[in-house]
């Protein structure tokens, strides 16, 4: 367990400048101090993920030095350089802590933003973007903006001097299902300027880039529940993926069973899986979330036994989630996925997104992953088409998904370019665990 500083010590440490030692850089000594807060808060946030879903999750301890180590590796790798901004709601402040890999961490308190002043805009912000009767209005960017000024605005001179692409967001209790993609700095949002993604905790991430872009897909889901509203975009969803975009194979309806998944994980090399179908992360112990097949629920505590990594997934994708928002159990469901069900990344909604507006974005999304650096920047270039009003439906034959007969709905997507500029339709895509 790692020891709590003093909050005397903290408040000496405020924008304080330090160094992080990195291989074949001469930088100044690293202030234990901060480097000791870091380490209290990867560790508290580790133990609470470990207490919510009863487990070891992991035996690895990375060090701050690991840390800045792995993001100029992975600097190198992709192209793209990387910072992870901590969040960290106190009772009395936010306090802030920017990782980099080229130049000194940075540490802010702001002491006038309190959890509760801070939770509570992060909810109103929220409900203007989900509102049905607000999609014509821009009244969210108000709290777009605020947010941003005291999440982001206290970094922003450090991302920029780093000439930073790729920020990874570790957020604490009340914010990890936060929109961070709607953020506004008042001339662009969030997603305008950087690829986004939110981790649990940097010890529980898998900090490596994957090529996946001769990868196949197993792409399933279901239109049609007992208990759940239809989502009747879903047979084109797939067939948009698989066979136009990916090689791989396709299965809706009564063919989108936990049997068939394994069954054909078995058969095929598939490092991703895209289940466009409900899933929910609500309020109580994690057996009560749950990603829904035909006739059967995946409850998030039954994830493992899933064995995702025999054969290896490198990617999952779940097209239709929602999380109670404003629920702390309900976000560490949502946020703790990845490293739950062993998927380095998992890619998913916060909230349910209209069917023509997933199918839409989803297509994007999978057409940029072919060239783009990173699975982030390949969601980025989807938003950002969102944004512009350039995403378009394009209806493809739907007759070769399985099985045969039953593609028959009422709601067929017309083609054509869609406005899906505002934040519902695209700020709840987001990327979870390993962002590269």
């Amino acid at each position: 367990m790692r020891t709590q500083i003093s909050k005397f010590s903290a408040v000496l440490s405020v924008c304080a400048v330090l160094a992080v030692a990195n291989p074949g850089r001469t930088q100044e000594s690293a202030d234990p101090t901060v480097i000791e807060r870091w380490n209290t808060v990867e560790g508290n946030w580790e133990n609470q993920y470990e207490t919510y879903f009863s487990s070891n999750l992991t035996d690895r301890a990375v060090s701050a030095e690991d840390m800045a180590a792995a993001l100029d590796r992975l600097s190198t790798e992709t192209g793209q350089n990387s910072a992870v901004l901590y969040v960290i709601p106190q009772d009395s402040e936010l306090e802030l802590i920017l990782v980099t890999a080229n130049a000194p961490p940075q540490r802010r308190v702001l002491p006038d933003v309190d959890r509760e002043t801070l939770v509570s805009t992060v909810r109103q912000f929220e409900e203007e973007i989900v509102n049905p009767r607000r999609r014509r209005s821009d009244d969210y960017l108000d709290f777009a903006r605020q947010l941003h000024s005291w999440i982001v605005e206290p970094v922003r001179s450090h991302l920029e001097r780093q000439q930073i692409e790729t920020l990874i967001f570790c957020l604490g209790g009340g914010l990890r299902a936060m929109p961070l993609a709607a953020l506004h700095d008042g001339e662009k949002f969030l997603v305008e300027r950087y690829s986004l993604g939110r981790i649990p905790g940097f010890n529980l991430t898998k900090a490596q880039p994957t090529d996946l872009r001769n990868e196949r897909v197993l792409a399933m889901g279901a239109s049609q529940f007992d208990d759940s509203p239809p989502l009747p975009a879903v047979p084109i969803e797939l067939a948009s993926i698989v066979p136009r975009l990916w090689p791989g194979a396709a299965f809706l309806n009564q063919d989108f069973t936990l049997d068939n998944l394994q069954q054909q994980r078995q058969n095929g090399d598939y490092a991703i899986v895209h289940l466009a179908t409900h899933a929910a992360f609500v309020p109580g112990e994690p057996s009560q979330s749950y990603i829904q097949f035909w006739q059967d629920r995946l409850s998030l505590d039954r994830m493992p036994q899933i064995q995702w990594q025999t054969p290896a997934v490198e990617l999952l994708v779940l097209s239709a989630c929602q999380t109670a928002r404003g629920d702390a159990e309900a976000e560490m469901g949502f946020a703790g996925i990845a490293v739950r069900s062993g998927i380095p990344s998992v890619i998913a909604t916060l909230w349910p997104v209209s069917d023509r507006g997933t199918l839409a974005l989803m297509s994007e999304f999978y057409a940029q992953l072919k060239t783009a650096p990173t699975k982030t920047e390949a969601l980025r270039q989807a938003q950002l088409a969102a944004i512009r009003g350039q995403l378009r439906v394009e209806p493809p034959e739907v007759s070769g998904l399985h099985p045969p007969g039953t593609l028959i709905f009422s709601e067929l997507p017309e083609e054509g370019t869609l406005d899906l500029s505002h934040p519902y339709y695209w700020s709840a895509f987001t990327n979870i665990g390993n962002a590269w």
